[in-house]
């Protein structure tokens, strides 16, 4: 598993904690919900992403 940072604002950070323990989740377990959540909306939409793509390119 990879490791990524992100900068967040104090309030949301707080609002991602409240939802995360709502839903029973860590907020790193909240924050990859909503990433694979999003990856599928978007593969639904777009087709599937290509593994090998790299940033900066497009398809």
């Amino acid at each position: 598993m990879k490791s990524f940072t992100i900068r967040i604002d104090e309030k949301s950070l707080h609002k991602l904690h409240y939802i995360a323990g709502f839903e029973g989740r860590s907020a790193n377990s909240q924050v990859l919900q909503l990433i694979k959540e999003a990856v599928e909306a978007y593969e639904k939409e777009h087709g599937p992403i290509p593994i090998d793509w790299k940033r900066g390119t497009k398809k």
